[in-house]
């Protein structure tokens, strides 16, 4: 199986865990692409969707599934996306769309997290992947030497010539060198220094079901 007909497996498979009458929370990036595109088979069953970037707004509004505005609405059944890592505790990295802190708000706002990947994406120990930092653009230098002070090498992510701009008007800092061994301490320690909008740790809200694409099919982890 392809990597594309990997990432349609899993963003069907998804499908089982909406709740049909109710608003779902919507991720971004490719493999969320899929899901939403499934989504569309079902739209009539939901209320419609809270989004996590402006991408994925207008894919599902071109599909024509509502898309709500997070304050309007109160707690999410479920929140679907996908991951760059994750671990055996379904702890994750995120933020290689540069959505990791609207993906982080809209999981904190759901009662369920299911992740959606392929097997390439499951790891011992998290780290691998640059880990994404979203920072305000004054403290990255400071940052980056903080990191650097951890073994950590972090340069701001670029589009062209110019640093890439975040929905939320911010930069990101991609770190590399690091092994994330204690994922909840991490990402507490580093949200925690001031000019850090969102770290790309997803532990305080890791996943509760991964759906892993694999050469056999769908393989289901619970946490």
């Amino acid at each position: 199986m392809t990597q594309d007909e990997l990432k349609a497996l899993v963003g069907q498979a998804a499908l089982q865990y909406v709740v049909p009458g109710e608003i779902v929370g919507v991720g971004t990036g490719s493999t969320v692409n899929k899901f939403i595109d499934a989504l569309a088979s079902m739209k009539d069953r939901i209320a419609g969707a809270v989004s996590s970037s402006v991408a994925s707004t207008q894919r599902l509004a071109a599909l024509g599934i509502p898309v709500f505005d997070a304050n309007a609405v109160g707690e999410l059944s479920v929140y679907i996306d996908g991951a760059d890592e994750i671990d055996g505790n379904g702890y994750l990295v995120k933020g290689g769309g540069a959505a990791l802190t609207r993906e982080k708000i809209v999981a904190a706002q759901s009662r369920r997290f299911v992740c959606i990947a392929d097997a390439s994406k499951r790891v011992e120990v998290l780290g691998r992947f640059p880990l994404p930092v979203e920072v305000i653009p004054m403290a990255s230098a400071r940052i980056a030497r903080q990191f650097a002070a951890m073994g950590g090498t972090a340069r701001v992510r670029m589009a062209g010539d110019t640093p890439l701009v975040t929905d939320n008007g911010q930069h990101i800092l991609d770190v590399t060198g690091l092994e994330i061994r204690e994922p909840l301490a991490f990402e507490s320690m580093v949200n925690q220094w001031p000019g850090v909008v969102t770290v790309g740790v997803f532990a305080h809200q890791k996943a509760n079901v991964c759906l892993l694409a694999t050469a056999e099919g769908v393989q289901t982890l619970n946490w």
